[in-house]
């Protein structure tokens, strides 16, 4: 069972196996429908595409937010849609970062499906190896996905935030510090907060760098807090998710992030 990540060669011997879910998940904030053009252009055979607005997020609860968690019995329906139970392997990959693949796993995850790994490297990776690439769909599938694990623990509300042991903002260092904000309405971050932008997960090859390096520097912020009791946030719920996959345990996601703060009037910090 792949339960974080799996390499591009380790998916192409797998092709074709029934028990086995391919998700392509690649979006662009800036173009919507960008992922979904890319997927008919060419992607992993067997994959199916999932959108970040309309399959992995809720609307808005305000006119700021963005990509809030959608309620778990529509996370059951999208899963059951894409053919996954509680018996099958899934693969997430998006277009290389793994960022909104991780939104996927994470989800997965929080309904208490283990076994979902994000391709290394992303559809770039498997491109680069030269491995096969389709523009055919395939057929529709139904799955019944079922929800008797769900981890709520996982999922921290707005008011909770004051009340976590530590706060990791995984944007990047210009966004944190409230130097640029090219997309939510409040600059800055949430007072307390440390800042583990998510890209410094990756290695210039566009692979997650290894394990322990990140453990050590992933323990450097936590500073003697267990993974398992901070808080992830960034933008809107989906960079948040990969620091997750790689801190060797789903630990918990905040729901709503920095939009849903700047609506509701919640003290923002700029600065370090």
């Amino acid at each position: 069972m792949k339960t974080t990540l799996i390499t591009a060669s380790d998916l192409l011997a797998a092709l074709g196996r029934e028990e086995w879910v391919i998700c392509d998940c690649r979006f662009d904030l800036s173009d919507p429908d960008a992922g979904e053009r890319a997927y008919r252009e060419g992607h992993i055979p067997g994959a199916r595409y999932v959108h970040l607005e309309r399959d992995l997020s809720a609307e808005p609860v305000t006119d700021r937010g963005r990509h809030p968690m959608p309620a778990p019995e529509r996370m059951a329906e999208v899963f059951s849609g894409l053919g996954i139970d509680g018996s099958r392997q899934v693969v997430v990959y998006d277009a290389g970062p793994g960022s909104y693949a991780a939104r996927l796993w994470w989800m997965l995850r929080y309904t208490g499906h283990e076994a979902v790994a994000l391709l290394d490297g992303g559809f770039a990776r498997w491109v680069m190896g030269g491995m096969p690439v389709v523009a055919d769909s395939p057929s529709p599938a139904r799955g019944r996905y079922p929800l008797e694990a769900i981890r709520s623990d996982r999922l921290v509300a707005l008011e909770e935030v004051a009340a976590s042991a530590r706060l990791i903002d995984s944007r990047d260092a210009a966004r944190y510090r409230g130097e640029l904000e090219p997309l939510d309405p409040a600059a800055g971050h949430i007072p307390g907060a440390r800042n583990r932008p998510f890209m410094h997960n990756l290695g210039p090859d566009g692979c997650f760098r290894p394990a322990p390096e990140l453990a050590r520097e992933l323990e450097s912020v936590l500073d003697g807090v267990p993974a398992t009791e901070a808080v992830f946030y960034c933008g809107s719920g989906v960079t948040a998710c990969k620091t997750c996959s790689r801190s060797r345990t789903p630990g918990s996601a905040m729901g709503g992030c920095m939009p849903d703060r700047g609506a509701n009037g919640a003290v923002i910090r700029a600065g370090r």
